[in-house]
Parts: C-alpha cells; sequence; structure tokens
C-alpha cells in the first residue's frame, strides 16, 4: 500500500523536537506516538542526558498545561493530589489542588521517592481522576504523566512496582549522544535554553483530532494474528517470568498504529508492531534472573515469531 504524507502538524513537532534533543529522532517520535495513543510515558536513563527536557519540549510543543514534580524521598502524596486547609474567612475546608491536576505532568526521578507516594499517581494514570478525603475530582483532558527515572542500581531509588509500571504505555531510553550531536551541545552550550522560546504547533482541539486519526489506522486480521503471535509467545517462554497481558496487548496495538500515523501509512504493518514492541514490552517483561528484559530478549522474541 502506498505511503501517504505525515500530517503536517506531526512533521512540524517532530522537527521542532530534533531540534531540540538532538540525535534522538526515533525516541522523540515514540514520545510523540505514546501521546497520540493516549498513553504515559516512562523515560529511565542516566542523569543529564536530556530526560526532563524532552518532556518540557513536548508539554510546549503540544500547547499543555504543564506542571513539573521532582520526587524525593520524604514527598508525601498530598504533595502531588492537593490538600485541604482551614479558610478562617469562610469558616470551612477548601481544597488547593496539587501539581496532578495540569495537563502534563513530569514526575521527575519518579523511583527516588517511596512506593506510598509512587501509588498516589495510580488512579490518576488509569481513570483520569483523584479521590482524595472522600472526594473525587476530574483531571484536565487531556491528561498524561511523563516520568523520568535513574537506573535501578543507583543510590538511593525504589524500584517501580509492577502494577505501575503496567500503567506507562511506553519505556524508552534515550543514551548517550553520538559525536556529532555532542558536539553541537558543547558549541551552543545546551539546548534547554531554547524552550521558553517554543511555541505551540497546534491550535485547541487538533491535538484531540490526530489521536482520533492515529486509532483510526487500519489493522488487517492478518495483522492482528501476527501480534497475538507475539503476545502470545511471551507467555510460553521460559525466559520470562509472566507474559504480556491483554492490556499489554492492546497498548502494542495502539503504539503500533500511532508509529503507522507518524509514518504517513494508512494501514499498520509487521514492521510498525516491530517498531514499538521494545518500548511496550521491556518493564512488563521480567527475567528469570530478576532484571527487566533486555534489547535482546525482545530481538530473540521478534525472531522466534514468523510472519504470517
Amino acid at each position: 500500500m502506498p505511503a501517504t504524507s505525515s500530517p503536517p502538524a506531526v512533521s512540524e513537532i517532530l522537527a521542532a523536537a530534533n531540534a531540540v534533543i538532538l540525535g534522538k529522532p526515533a525516541q522523540t517520535r515514540l514520545a510523540l506516538c505514546c501521546l497520540l495513543a493516549k498513553g504515559h510515558l516512562l523515560i529511565e536513563d542516566l542523569p543529564g542526558v536530556g530526560k526532563t527536557t524532552l518532556a518540557h519540549t513536548l508539554a510546549r510543543l503540544l500547547g499543555f498545561q504543564f506542571a513539573r514534580v521532582q520526587f524525593t524521598s520524604d514527598m508525601l502524596p498530598a504533595d502531588i493530589l492537593g490538600v485541604s486547609i482551614f479558610d478562617r474567612e469562610r469558616g470551612n475546608f477548601r481544597f488547593l489542588p496539587g501539581p496532578v491536576f495540569s495537563q502534563v505532568l513530569l514526575a521527575d526521578e519518579i523511583n527516588r521517592a517511596t512506593p506510598k507516594t509512587q501509588s498516589a499517581l495510580l488512579e490518576a494514570m488509569e481513570e483520569g481522576q483523584v479521590t482524595t478525603e472522600g472526594e473525587t475530582r476530574p483531571l484536565p483532558q487531556p491528561f498524561f504523566v511523563i516520568a523520568t527515572q535513574n537506573p535501578s542500581n543507583q543510590v538511593g531509588t525504589f524500584p517501580l512496582p509492577e502494577s505501575q509500571l503496567d500503567r506507562f504505555l511506553l519505556r524508552i531510553e534515550l543514551g548517550y549522544p553520538d559525536h556529532d550531536a555532542e558536539r553541537s551541545l558543547l558549541e551552543s552550550g545546551g539546548r534547554r535554553a531554547q524552550l521558553p522560546a517554543l511555541s505551540a504547533c497546534l491550535g485547541a482541539g487538533e491535538f484531540a483530532q490526530l489521536q482520533q486519526r492515529a486509532a483510526a489506522i487500519h489493522t488487517s486480521p492478518a495483522l492482528l494474528d501476527y501480534l497475538q503471535l507475539l503476545v502470545e509467545a511471551t507467555r510460553k517462554q521460559p525466559r520470562f517470568v509472566h507474559g504480556l497481558s491483554p492490556r499489554a496487548a492492546l497498548s502494542l496495538l495502539s503504539a503500533a498504529r500511532a508509529w503507522a500515523f507518524t509514518g504517513g501509512r494508512q494501514m499498520v504493518l509487521p514492521e510498525d508492531v516491530q517498531a514499538v514492541l521494545p518500548a511496550v514490552a521491556r518493564h512488563r517483561l521480567r527475567l528469570v534472573s530478576g532484571s527487566h528484559a533486555g534489547a535482546e530478549d525482545i530481538a530473540a522474541l521478534i525472531h522466534s515469531v514468523p510472519l504470517l
């Protein structure tokens, strides 16, 4: 099937993001795909490689209300959700919303907080609402969590439980920049100074239209057969403690649709599924050795399932 051109807005967003996050076009495309698929994004890597800058960049380019929380070991759930204070003039309690009441919440270094504080985001990420002090309050729409995470072997980190990891549609790594990209950073003094000058590429409601178009990308029965075989293979291979869940299968499908959409195609191809599979599966699959699946494990999984 002949490829169609990517939507101009998508090309504009990616071009602007790649001008800030140098040398990482695949990662910026995956990050945009995650939001197009209505999912939350986890970025795991060493400090200083651009995780926070990527989150800032996407929020600005998409024109979303943005809030950043630096997670620390002494944080409490109320620091994220909000708290009620007594209003002396009115003689009652008044709720002060926390930073979670934004369209994009950057949970910076989320695994430096305790599991109790991490769990404060579970309802928000799954239901788009927050329940505090017996009252449920809806969050702004759209609502995304972009969380950054330090490697688990670093001092002062608390591993995210599987239930929380599963709330993240995609997990990506940025890695070190290549030689040319790092040289550009050195010559320019870094790219974070460009953030205040970034303007939204979309008008009100345009991103929702892009999400709808991405969700409508065609998937053939043969493509769904291939996707199911990949998911079923994770449940049969002894190297994994457990396989991908039905929710993970839906995540894989929605991410593949978004990848095809950003590539200018009107239908999902097996290559689209393969392209997003590592970002969908690696944080959800744990090896019997105790670590999460690596790139080589996903490559072996893809190789083990023949194309139909």
